[in-house]
């Protein structure tokens, strides 16, 4: 169950292991190809961290063919679908 301090980093969490399952890759891949650890890939893909070191979170997406984009709005954080 989500704790309600990490409840918003949940669509981050089902973005980052759906674009990895897509592409067919294990934790342990993304985390050789990203330059991190195995535990930081389930940390994000958890959502249950609300404490994730950017530099290393920007090497994942960028891994996994994802952009992190900063825009005006209300929202905490949201996640757009895919176009392809």
């Amino acid at each position: 169950m989500d704790r309600p301090e990490t409840a918003w980093l949940q669509p981050l969490a089902e973005a980052v292991r759906a674009r990895r399952t897509k592409l067919g890759l294990t934790q342990q891949e993304v985390s050789v190809l990203a330059g991190c650890g195995p535990v930081f890939i389930y940390d994000v893909e958890s959502g249950r961290k609300a404490t994730l070191r950017l530099d290393k979170l920007l090497d994942v997406l960028h891994v996994l063919g994802l952009q992190l984009a900063l825009e005006p709005g209300q929202h905490r954080l949201r996640v757009s679908e895919p176009t392809t």
